[in-house]
């Protein structure tokens, strides 16, 4: 490595100039890169779900109702008026209402009291409205604009607009915050003026191409735009210190600059690059989700954290060597203690807090697995949001309320009117608009008027639209969605294809809860043998895995005890994400107690230990903590927001494992990994 890191330094020059060029490459290609806001998009394609609704997209014009429209204060001809003003609108495909369902000519009083009031109450008119998805935004912008604010709008399409328009403009404010905040820490940790710029340079040359380069992906979805930028500044902002860290050392010693950063570079090459493959490893792990969101996000960030490392062993010498004269005069004493003491407290308290860290194990583990989770987009916008609060009003008139569509190969109408007569029997079914509801099973297709049986009929399909009285997701949906599958099994077996919106959510659910046991144990098993193989022990991987696993299910306790549902996405990828982000910080212990332990004795390397890489690790974690919390309290999307808060407190526990934990572990094992005879 050493004659590699010689040719780095030797032709500095050109490999700054090279990236140079490479970074306006990417940031020109970065506004080309498409981002899709849609969580069931990235269902995987054979789901049921999914399969039925490229069906009825090939089968008919309308798609699945996204939007429910609710406007106060109107007549039924006025509402009638304004289902004719939301058809209009560019991007509406299908708007379907009480007229559907009932003959409004009649007086309302007449009427199915169970049907109508799916549709109207008390003056208030309720609409299911299907929007293009090409056209959503506008279209809900649209349909917003129409019905004015004291009305309401609520669905999964306009959780997507709503995600696009705001996600966009928080990211950029969490990115200020975070680079500014970065450059504080950074100035209090340093000893350099000039050092945090210098830092910040590498890591924005880092973020920017890894961020061009997505555009080899053709889209990425809202959570990797979200969150992939700010994740790798904060996991990949080690790197550059270590390195500029082991250079000061270096220089202590070797008067030459260049040969203190060849010094430096071999010295921390090894640490480094372990830290780095642990982290790639441990996104790569999302790869192996069938819920495509995880692979998105996972190819990304490993990217990103291998393209940060190649910026800090090629792109870094030479900024840092280029730098160093102007570090040198812009030096200030050090803001932060040398971490002596903290040392001695931790080395007098190490055993008490291993033992008790040990007996939490079990317990943080089986609070971690029975927390309750949200599944898909529905609570994504919580009271005191616009949705949120249009969502609560809605439900507070018309209840909580889905539509699906179950479509059956087209011809036999006594097959259909048996089928449906058992599903009107579910209670949670409040209506159904289907050709045999409509016309009756005698009733000859040629005598139904033209626009309701394309609406019902396709040439080989028959569509049944049911409206159902539960929520997007939970245990009363799932069982209802599991009834109407198996009562459609039985009149048609593997011939009928139900949709919708809690459908799509369920499948989401088979899906990501399948993926769990399957990510976590890639994760543990893909980040064991690396280190396996890095530190040539078996005890080391052990330790250092089982400190940050239980650090991660004791941060996945908190919303157990807290009676607090997590989004399970969120669940999912912050295992790996905590996993790859600060085993980093066990290493880099790990590595310096191993270098300590043929100097000193096991207790007076702990404390040189501790004192040796603290600052390095707190620089690390308080800026993944800061992300973290920025994420959370800024972003108005759910999903994101709580990726952001379990990623701030996951990093407290880890860096309170590594720093206060850990290092009992080593004094106890010693023995078993150590070949000195020091005591």
């Amino acid at each position: 490595m050493e004659h590699f890191f010689r040719g780095v330094i030797q032709h500095r020059k050109k490999i700054l100039a090279a990236f140079v060029i490479v970074f306006v490459i990417c940031v020109l290609c970065r506004p080309l890169i498409a981002v899709n806001y849609d969580m069931n998009a990235y269902l995987p394609e054979d789901v049921p779900s999914s399969v039925a609704l490229d069906v009825m997209e090939e089968e008919f014009d309308g798609g699945i109702p996204n939007v429910r429209v609710m406007i106060r204060d109107v007549s039924i001809p006025e509402a009638l008026q304004y289902k004719d003003k939301i058809l209009q609108i560019d991007g509406v495909t299908e708007v379907t209402w009480l007229d559907d369902a009932v003959d409004v000519r009649i007086p309302l009083e007449m009427a199915d009291a169970d049907i109508s009031e799916n549709y109207y109450v008390d003056d208030t008119a309720l609409y299911s409205v299907t929007l293009q998805e090409e056209k959503i935004i506008s279209a809900v912008a649209d349909i917003r604009e129409l019905i004015g604010d004291k009305n309401a709008m609520t669905g999964s399409a306009v959780s997507t607009a709503l995600a696009t328009n705001s996600t966009v403009s928080e990211i950029r404010k969490i990115a200020v915050f975070a680079v500014f905040l970065v450059f504080i820490i950074l100035t209090l940790t340093t000893t350099s003026w000039l050092e945090p710029i210098v830092v910040l340079i590498g890591l924005g040359v880092a973020v920017l191409i890894n961020a061009g380069s997505n555009l080899i992906f053709g889209e990425i979805s809202f959570v990797t735009n979200a969150a992939g930028n700010i994740l790798q500044l904060a996991v990949s902002l080690d790197y550059s210190v270590f390195l500029i860290h082991r250079f000061e050392e270096c220089r202590q010693e070797e008067k030459n600059p260049e040969a203190a950063m060849r010094k430096a570079l071999v010295k921390s090459v090894s640490s480094i690059m372990s830290s780095g493959l642990t982290t790639v490893i441990g996104f790569l792990a999302l790869a192996f989700m069938r819920f495509r969101i995880g692979p998105d996000l996972g190819y990304a960030l490993a990217k990103g954290i291998a393209i940060s490392l190649i910026v800090v062993f090629i792109f870094m010498p030479g900024l840092i060597l280029m730098a160093a004269p102007y570090m040198d005069k812009t030096k200030h004493k050090p803001f932060m203690p040398d971490f002596h003491g903290f040392g001695k407290v931790v080395r007098k308290m190490m055993i008490p807090l291993a033992i008790l860290f040990t007996v939490m194990i079990v317990p943080s583990y089986l609070a971690s697995i029975q927390n309750s989770y949200y599944y898909g987009a529905s609570h994504i916008f919580a009271e005191g949001t616009q949705m949120g609060d249009d969502t609560k009003a809605i439900e507070k008139v018309f209840g909580k309320n889905d539509t699906y569509v179950l479509m059956v190969p087209k011809g036999d109408t006594a097959t259909e009117t048996e089928m449906l007569a058992n599903i009107k029997k579910l209670p949670e079914v409040s209506g159904v608009i289907a050709f045999v509801e409509q016309a009756g099973a005698e009733i000859p297709y040629e005598y139904l008027d033209k626009e309701t049986l394309d609406k019902l009929e396709s040439e080989n399909y028959s569509r049944m639209v049911l409206s159902v009285d539960v929520d997007y997701e939970g245990d009363k949906t799932f069982r209802l969605i599991e009834n109407i599958r198996k009562i459609a099994q039985d009149y048609y077996p593997d011939q009928y294809l139900l949709a919708g919106q809690g459908i799509s959510t369920y499948d989401l659910m088979d899906t990501v809860t399948a993926d769990m046991m399957k990510v976590n144990f890639v994760a543990i098993a893909a980040v064991f043998l690396v280190l396996l193989f890095t530190m040539k022990s078996v005890v080391l991987p052990v330790i250092l895995v089982l400190t940050i696993e239980t650090a991660i299910w004791m941060n996945l306790s908190f919303p157990y005890y807290a009676d607090s549902p997590l989004f399970y996405i969120a669940y999912l990828i912050i295992s790996s994400i905590q996993l790859g982000a600060t085993v980093d910080y066990a290493i880099l212990l790990t590595g310096r107690y191993q270098e300590n332990r043929y100097l000193y004795g096991k207790k007076d390397s702990i404390v040189e230990t501790l004192s040796n890489v603290s600052v390095s690790i707190l620089t690390s974690g308080i800026v993944l903590t800061i992300v973290g919390f920025l994420l959370g309290e800024i972003s108005t999307h759910g999903l994101l927001s709580q990726l952001g808060f379990l990623l701030g407190r996951g990093t407290i526990c880890s860096l309170c494992a590594v720093l206060l934990v850990l290092p009992g572990f080593l004094y106890l094992f010693d023995r078993l990994f150590m070949k000195t005879n020091k005591e």
